[in-house]
């Protein structure tokens, strides 16, 4: 009898130490999935986003205003405004434009346009204003260099110099603290900074993260619909 007492006490034991092995495992997977960041946390810059930073859905950018494939991207996003925001509440997405001098620092032909744009472009954001100054300098680069020339239109583009930069910042309501900014580099440190960070997770521009779908490369010949269609692929991954 006290044999049999002690064989029920040996099973009750293994059964409760498997019990307690099962929860503690569970509580980890439990504590590793609410320890991992937010959307908050890991976006860069909350001035460069469209939609709730909070949503479901986190779409990434990588881009350089001297590129004319990531410009043929996000013109076909300025172009259709409306449809973004729309498509962005419906499904729940937030998108972040990570944009730096990243063909300046880890290009081949190192286009100086690549520097002094995504100065101006931080400098614009600083003040409040990037998305203004982001879709005219989109729209603006697009239209007049590589809409009609592609790639072609590129040594002329490299030619603007800081005052093309400046129109376009005073065109949307930015003054003499954005234009002394730019003329002083004023944001050269963190878009160096920014564009190192950028060179450990990218392979070729423009790149996209949407949510676990990783892509490169946009046709200057593409619009909306080849937009919608990356969407769409990061949305079922």
């Amino acid at each position: 009898m006290e044999e049999e007492k002690t064989g029920k006490l040996a099973k009750v034991l293994r059964i409760s130490g498997v019990m307690i092995v099962v929860v503690a495992i569970f509580a980890a997977i439990i504590a590793s999935v609410s320890a991992k960041p937010s959307n908050a946390e890991k976006i860069w810059y909350e001035e460069m986003t469209i939609g709730d930073v909070n949503a479901k859905n986190y779409f990434i950018i990588y881009s350089d205003i001297a590129c004319p494939y990531c410009i043929a991207f996000e013109n076909a996003m300025i172009e259709h405004r409306e449809a973004l925001e729309e498509y962005v509440r419906e499904k729940d997405v937030v998108i972040e434009v990570r944009t730096t001098d990243f063909l300046y620092e880890y290009g081949e032909s190192r286009p100086i346009e690549s520097r002094y744009s995504a100065v101006a472009t931080y400098c614009a954001k600083n003040e409040g204003k990037f998305w203004e100054f982001y879709d005219e300098s989109i729209k603006k680069v697009w239209n007049e260099y590589f809409k009609e020339s592609g790639k072609g239109a590129f040594s002329e583009f490299n030619k603007l110099g800081k005052d093309y930069w400046i129109e376009i910042g005073r065109s949307v309501g930015l003054a003499d603290e954005f234009e002394t900014c730019v003329m002083n580099d004023a944001t050269l440190p963190e878009v160096m900074e920014n564009a190192e960070r950028m060179a450990k997770l990218v392979n070729g521009l423009p790149y996209f993260k949407f949510n676990n779908y990783i892509s490169s490369g946009f046709d200057l010949s593409w619009g909306w619909e080849y937009v919608l269609m990356y969407f769409e692929a990061g949305l079922k991954s």
